[in-house]
């Protein structure tokens, strides 16, 4: 079961998504980018926004633990997971460690576990799925590359904003 939690990010740094599609509803620069909507909300933060941090893996979550175990500073850490339904990138421990730590949010282009401890973790969590099954430890990936969610192009240093309608990203901080 998904939590209801709507408990809303830093007011100076949220903006809904909603409004933020009325705004730039005519942008085809590709300055403007909607996620598609594939990714539920499993933390206990529904609202989240911050500058992207970018980890890319596959079915080995060592570069995701690096990350969410040092300062987040109120940034999103965008996992591009290659879409794995086979292994969960993030569970409560590393969930856990993310709100510890300051990071506003984690987004998983793949699968998550521990959903009532997620749920438990002041952190926006965004994933395709939840499987039970963790991670082989390989330590292999990369850190800060732009990764592809689901088709849709995000960079370090963009601007992430997701909410109950969506996730949005943006090469800059909107108003």
């Amino acid at each position: 079961m998904q939590p209801t939690s709507s408990r809303p990010a830093d007011a100076s740094v949220f903006v809904p998504t909603c409004d933020l599609c009325d705004a730039h509803k005519g942008d085809d620069s590709g300055r403007f980018r909607v996620l598609p909507p594939v990714f539920p909300s499993w933390g206990g933060r529904q609202r989240f926004a911050g500058p992207v941090v970018t980890v890319k893996c596959f079915e080995d979550n060592t570069p995701v633990k690096q990350a969410v175990e040092s300062p987040g500073d109120g940034h999103v850490l965008v996992v591009d997971g290659g879409g794995s339904l086979r292994r969960a990138l993030v569970g409560g421990n590393l969930a856990a460690a993310a709100a510890r730590n300051g990071w506003a949010g984690v987004v998983v282009n793949g699968c998550v576990r521990d959903a009532a401890e997620l749920a438990a973790c002041d952190v926006g969590i965004r994933a395709l799925a939840l499987i039970p099954l963790p991670t082989e430890r390989r330590t292999e990936g990369q850190r800060e590359v732009a990764v592809q969610m689901q088709g849709v192009w995000v960079r370090p240093g963009d601007w992430l904003y997701a909410d109950e309608d969506g996730i949005v990203v943006a090469d800059r901080k909107l108003k």
